[in-house]
C-alpha cells in the first residue's frame, strides 16, 4: 500500500494573508491587467514552500472561476497570487470577472499535498478507497485527465456519483471502465472568508 501523504494545516494568520494576496492579486488584475507581483522576502518561511493550490471564486453560491496546479512548481504565496489572478481572468469557463463582482466575490483556497496512486482492479476496488470529504481525486485515461477538489464531496456526497461525474469531466462516459485508468488521490487545506473571523 502506496503512503499516504497529507498536509499540516495552515496557521490562522498565513491563511488570512493568503487570502488577503488572492483578493489584491484580483484587485491588480483589474487595474493592471496581471496578477499582483509577489515578493518573497514579505512573507514567513511557511508561505515561501513548494505548495500546489487551487483558488476558487463564487458570486451568490454559484462558481464564478476556479484555477490550480495539481503540483507544486513555485512558492506558497505565489501560486495563490497567480491562481487567483487565472481564476478571475483567464477560466475559459465564464467571461472576465468585472470590478463591479470585485465585492461580491467569495475565494477559497485548497492548498494540496502530493497525490498518492491508488492501486486497483476494478471500479469497486477504487470506489472502496475513496474516502468522501476527505479525498481530492485525479483521474486519467491516456490524454483525458481531470480532477474534483476535495470540496465537490459537498455537492456529489456519493462517491459513485463523484467517480462517474469526473469521468465525464474528463471527457470520458459516464460508465467508463478500462485497466489502464489511473486514479491519485490528495487531500487539501480548504479555506476561505469564513476562516478571517
Amino acid at each position: 500500500m502506496a503512503l499516504m501523504f497529507s498536509i499540516e494545516a495552515l496557521s490562522k494568520p498565513d491563511r488570512v494573508t493568503l487570502l488577503d494576496v488572492a483578493r489584491a492579486s484580483i484587485r491588480h488584475g483589474l487595474d493592471h491587467g496581471q496578477a499582483l507581483p509577489v515578493h518573497l522576502e514579505d512573507y514567513p518561511e511557511t508561505l515561501r514552500v513548494p505548495r500546489a493550490t487551487f483558488v476558487t471564486l463564487d458570486i451568490g453560491g454559484q462558481l464564478r472561476g476556479c484555477i490550480g496546479a495539481l503540483a507544486a512548481y513555485q512558492p506558497l504565496v505565489q501560486d495563490v497570487a497567480a491562481h487567483a489572478y487565472a481564476a478571475a481572468f483567464e477560466d475559459p469557463r465564464f467571461p472576465e470577472l468585472r470590478v463591479d463582482e470585485l465585492p461580491k466575490l467569495d475565494l477559497h483556497i485548497s492548498v494540496l499535498s502530493p497525490p498518492e496512486l491508488l492501486q486497483f482492479g476494478s471500479e469497486a476496488e477504487l470506489l472502496a478507497q475513496l474516502r468522501p470529504g476527505v479525498d481530492g481525486l485525479i483521474l486519467q485515461f491516456r490524454h483525458h485527465r481531470s480532477t474534483f477538489l476535495p470540496s465537490v464531496w459537498e455537492q456529489l456526497p456519493d462517491p459513485y456519483i463523484f467517480l462517474a461525474q469526473l469521468k465525464q469531466k474528463a471527457g470520458l462516459p459516464l460508465d467508463f471502465w478500462s485497466p489502464e485508468l489511473q486514479a491519485e488521490r490528495y487531500t487539501a487545506d480548504y479555506f476561505g472568508a469564513a476562516d478571517r473571523v
